[in-house]
């Protein structure tokens, strides 16, 4: 495709072709990146795995972890991963305004599931379960820590795209910004499930 036609097609003509043409290769060097992160993920499940049964005589999972209320945290995560769904939908259509929209209802999740976590956090650290107190919650503040910073960043990369989008309308240049940020927000759902399953609900059950 040439720079002229590149420029000349629309939005939905430049979301279903950009998978073929990736300007600079910027679909392919996310890729990599997400590749990496995978590793970097990988690397502290197998810390966990390790670490999380040595307790030193402190609380472990059945004493701090409460199902419902991470239960409602993930909640907010897969909804978010919805939301922003919806909104690939209407980029699809070339509506701004209602891309804008489920946008900012998924900020509002993500920064739910954020806030949750941290008040988790916190109600650890004031009953003394802090990160220095054993092998398992070093390990266990290391690999949720990860995955909600990962997710911090996505909302401040979320929001910039927001006011790009409201800016400039949806671009060539937008669409591709949004597909890269649409794989790093499914990414660090699909780790999420893991972290519920082999952290929180294993952790109760064993």
């Amino acid at each position: 495709m040439s720079s002229t036609n590149l420029n000349a097609a629309t939005p939905q003509q430049f979301y279903l072709t950009s998978e073929h043409h990736p300007e600079n290769g910027t679909m392919l060097g996310f890729w990599i990146y997400l590749m990496s992160d995978c590793l970097v993920f990988a690397v502290l499940f197998a810390m966990y795995g390790i670490l999380g049964g040595n307790y030193a005589a402190g609380p472990g999972p059945k004493d701090l972890f409460e199902l419902p209320t991470v239960a409602i945290n993930t909640s907010m995560l897969l909804l978010s991963s919805i939301t922003y769904g919806f909104a690939m939908l209407e980029i699809q259509r070339n509506r701004k305004g209602a891309t804008l929209f489920w946008l900012a209802i998924t900020g509002c999740f993500g920064a739910a599931f954020v806030g949750l976590e941290l008040t988790e956090f916190a109600h650890f650290i004031h009953e003394g379960a802090g990160p220095q107190r054993s092998a398992f919650l070093s390990s266990f503040f290391t690999l949720v820590g990860t995955h909600g910073l990962h997710v911090s960043f996505g909302i401040i990369w979320l929001i910039t795209l927001m006011v790009q989008v409201g800016w400039r309308g949806l671009t060539p240049e937008n669409i591709r910004r949004l597909s890269c940020l649409s794989l790093f927000w499914h990414f660090l759902d699909v780790v999420w499930i893991g972290v519920f399953t082999f952290v929180y609900l294993m952790g109760v059950l064993r």
